[in-house]
Formats: C-alpha cells, structure tokens, sequence
C-alpha cells in the first residue's frame, strides 16, 4: 500500500477536480430529454394541451396520446404530448 502527502492545497485543489467531474456529470444527466420528461395527471395535460378531457379520453382510446398509469392514476408524459402535435400546412 503506497500513502502520498499531500500538501492542504494540492488536497483541496483534488476535491475541487472530483466534486467538479460529479457536478457535471450530473448535470448532463439533467439536461437529457428524459430528465424533462415530465408527467403530468389528466387534468394537467388538459391545460397544457388546452382541450377537454373528454377530448384526452377519447385520442388516449384513439392511441393518439399515449397514458401511464400508477394504482387509479393516469399520467401523460409532456414530452409526448409534444410529439403528438401535427404542424398544420396552409
């Protein structure tokens, strides 16, 4: 087993360099799209998309929108929602 000193400032300068590494490693965990991906509940996503829920209801029987559910909970991933958007040609 090798044992190295270390001067206070050649040890802090080492944490700094690790604890640097795990924040931006972190951070680019974060900014992913699936970090974003928010779930929203039924009446969220009806805001969001400003529609009604029977609207919701019937494009998620469609299989326009895509729902998850947890227990008696149904929730929307927003960046799916997005996706389900067609751009209108004039």
């Amino acid at each position: 087993m090798k044992i190295v000193q270390f001067t206070e400032q050649e040890l802090t300068n080492l944490f700094d360099q690790r604890l640097k590494a795990q924040f931006d490693s972190f951070k680019k965990d974060l900014s992913t799209d699936k970090a974003n991906d928010d779930l929203l509940t039924r009446t969220e996503a009806c805001e969001y998309l400003k529609i009604d829920s029977s609207t919701l209801w019937a494009w998620q029987n469609k299989g326009k929108v895509k729902g998850y559910s947890i227990v008696n909970r149904r929730y929307f991933k927003r960046s799916e929602l997005l996706e389900c958007l067609i751009p209108v040609k004039k």
